[in-house]
């Protein structure tokens, strides 16, 4: 390869695959369609493959496009990250910050913690990723993250919050027609929310903490939101915080005394970022917000 090919080629060709045509591409990134195909088209004749081939469905990638999009994906977050850098001044709390999350924290718990924040530094922009899949911090995937898993790495930041309890819960209206369950055996005759797929995570837990022989979900979903939001809805009986719980008053906490987990709770952020006015101010917003959360969440 002669000439280094321009940043913009990955970023149009990641987009187009993302997208699956150029049309949609172009609307993504605020482009004309014909500077998306020439974009393609450089960096096609600069690796020396084709990257795309047409179809009635649109756009289907090659196995050389496939081969060079984990490459081109690390060049955006990279970019991505440069930006966040870039955008905060020294002496003030402005500029973004990103803040990974698992998607009950970030869509339950946050929103008010981040807010307060920003109504505090009103140039302070957040961005939310609201995810199960753990981002690295030392790639700069995020800024500063929520974990519900011990961080491993070296040159983190690690505030420990506590162990956030988890319990039983299920709406009154379910259990005013199906009545409440007084041992764990009891959850046989009942209709149990759960995972679809035995993750690491939920094989760990079901090692720590075993259901009794006989019981099987009968409502399942990977999501952990779509978990509580049935719980709500009446479905059955799950598991979810207790303080999220608390915060509805039609919510019953099922089995108190038989079943509880503890879900341990850290906020991370990479050592590099602890002179970042703005991510200073972040982490130590997430921090108290955390704590207060799990002092509510423990209280009798």
């Amino acid at each position: 390869m002669d000439i280094e090919p321009s940043w913009d080629f990955y970023r149009s060709f990641l987009t187009v695959l993302q997208q699956g045509s150029l049309s949609a591409a172009a609307r993504e990134l605020g482009l004309t369609q014909p500077t998306i195909g020439r974009h393609v088209d450089a960096l096609e004749k600069a690796i020396g493959a084709e990257l795309f081939i047409r179809s009635p469905n649109g756009l289907l990638p090659t196995d050389a496009a496939q081969a060079l999009k984990p490459y081109a994906e690390t060049l955006a977050a990279t970019t991505a990250a440069l930006l966040r850098t870039a955008s905060g001044e020294r002496e003030r709390v402005a500029g973004t910050v990103r803040v990974s999350a698992s998607e009950v924290v970030a869509v339950e718990v946050l929103p008010k913690i981040l807010g307060n924040l920003q109504e505090t530094y009103p140039e302070l922009q957040i961005e939310l990723s609201a995810s199960d899949v753990i981002e690295d911090l030392v790639n700069r995937e995020a800024d500063i993250a929520v974990r519900m898993a011990e961080p491993q790495q070296d040159a983190l930041i690690v505030r420990r919050i506590g162990d956030i309890p988890l319990g039983f819960h299920a709406h009154r209206r379910y259990l005013e027609r199906h009545g409440i369950p007084e041992t764990m055996a009891d959850l046989a005759n009942h209709r149990l929310i759960g995972f679809d797929r035995q993750t690491a995570y939920v094989r760990l837990v079901m090692k720590r903490y075993p259901a009794p022989e006989g019981i099987k979900f009968s409502y399942r979903t990977d999501s952990n939101l779509a978990q509580l939001s049935a719980i709500r809805a009446g479905v059955g009986i799950g598991i979810c915080q207790i303080g999220l719980a608390r915060e509805n008053p039609d919510l019953v906490h099922v089995l108190p005394d038989a079943f509880g987990i503890p879900l341990g709770t850290w906020v991370v952020m990479h050592e590099s970022l602890k002179t970042s006015p703005r991510c200073r101010a972040t982490f130590d917003a997430l921090v108290k917000g955390l704590q207060d959360y799990h002092r509510y969440s423990t209280s009798e």
